[in-house]
């Protein structure tokens, strides 16, 4: 069985180029501390699953358990079994990564909620508490309450008078959802990552409103003492012609300024036939 030491790992996660790191462990002890761009694939699911995530059979694997679970060698004989030339195991797995000095982190989409604070602090992404939002609904402001997570999420809970809005469709739907500019926008989720990141999209799409994220999204409202609503189906409607036309604007501004790079469909045809690398290709609009 190949291994790799955690130095050697570490140089892998800046060396540019492609390799997948999977943690093997069961989620419930994957969140209690792992590796930050590990992505969990238990030992339960690895056949249902690794083909989606990892379609290139030639890409560089690296697998980790906590140390001494012996689930990575196991899961080595699985994944030669399904055609995959390149795997290794790290070294001590997740206590030898530790031990080796390196950091370890606890928590699910520990990526993208370090993209999230990021762009708030890079950005200072305005926010307002829940308290504060409940007292200016209470005042009849005038405001939207847009809750950028799927209808699935949605349905579960939300702030009361919040529309159902999914993150990526922000900057798409806003102008009709918003039609007043001296409204209020608030952009809230469950938590923190996707109330920045859309309120900031919005803000970034040059929008007239004032636009805020709601601090802690529904688990602050929670803690506030608040009741979520629960069973709405409140979904924000699509975009008039004008409201298509603003909203275009905004995201080629956008694309401009921040140098969003785009191909074409024969050079996307170029990138899904190039056996040398994986391609995927993400559709981001609501189901």
């Amino acid at each position: 069985m190949k291994s790799i030491s955690p130095q050697a790992l570490r140089e892998c996660l800046t060396d540019g180029q492609e390799f997948a790191l999977v943690d093997v462990r069961e989620e419930g002890v994957f969140l209690s501390g792992h590796l930050f761009w590990a992505v969990c694939i238990p030992l339960s699911h690895l056949e249902m699953r690794a083909w989606d995530l990892i379609p290139r059979r030639e890409t560089r694997i690296v697998l980790c358990d906590g140390g001494g679970d012996g689930l990575t060698g196991p899961a080595t004989d699985r994944l030669a079994a399904m055609g995959y030339t390149d795997v290794a195991v790290l070294e001590g797995g997740v206590d030898g990564w530790r031990d080796a000095g390196f950091e370890v982190f606890s928590g699910v989409n520990v990526p993208s909620k370090a993209f999230g604070e990021f762009v708030e602090h890079a950005y200072d992404t305005p926010r307002i508490p829940a308290e504060d939002l409940k007292a200016l609904q209470d005042k009849g402001e005038n405001l939207v309450i847009l809750d950028s997570r799927p209808m699935s999420e949605y349905r579960r809970m939300n702030i009361p008078g919040g529309i159902d809005c999914p993150g990526a469709e922000l900057v798409y739907r806003v102008h009709d959802a918003v039609p007043d500019p001296d409204t209020l926008v608030v952009v809230n989720c469950a938590g923190r990552t996707r109330s920045i990141i859309g309120a900031q999209s919005l803000i970034n799409a040059g929008i007239p409103n004032r636009v805020m994220a709601l601090k802690d999204g529904t688990m602050g409202w929670n803690l506030a003492g608040l009741e979520c609503a629960h069973g709405n189906e409140t979904h924000a409607a699509d975009p008039s012609d004008a409201g298509l036309g603003k909203a275009q604007a905004g995201a080629a501004a956008a694309a401009e300024r921040f140098g969003v790079k785009t191909i074409t469909a024969p050079e996307l045809d170029v990138f899904l036939n190039d056996g040398s690398r994986s391609t995927y290709v993400l559709d981001v609009r609501t189901e």
